[in-house]
């Protein structure tokens, strides 16, 4: 089964190549989920020393992936300086210098359909 959602051969090599690192970083972030539920319910301390060093291996690699995201793939750089190794708040950062990002949160509640006012 294809990871594709659009026409394989209608992809270039780049598109190709943004879905294969956003493929293993998914599978990246997954198995660090998978290795610390492993490190939290063993009860052989040995044992969770190892699952403890596979899973920071692969924070490491999804580290990688998303360094390589950064610099070839459009919009993460930006992104990425906008979130990350910032103080405080999380979403209080959010109404910054965000203008215009709505970083997939939904407006507030309003009666309004948001298309303006209908005059009669």
């Amino acid at each position: 089964m294809s990871n594709y959602h659009e026409p394989a051969e209608e992809l270039n090599q780049e598109a190709r190549n943004f879905s294969r690192a956003l493929n293993s970083l998914k599978e990246e972030i997954e198995a660090v989920d998978w290795y610390h539920q492993r490190v939290v319910t063993t009860n052989d301390p040995d044992l969770a020393q190892i699952m403890a060093h596979n899973r920071d291996e692969e924070i490491e690699h999804a580290c990688m992936t998303l360094e390589w995201l950064r610099r070839n793939m459009p919009g993460w750089d930006e992104e990425l300086r906008n979130w990350l190794f910032k103080e405080g708040d999380i979403m209080g950062a959010h109404g910054n210098g965000q203008e215009g990002h709505d970083h997939g949160h939904a407006a507030p509640k309003t009666d309004s359909l948001g298309i303006g006012k209908i005059k009669k």
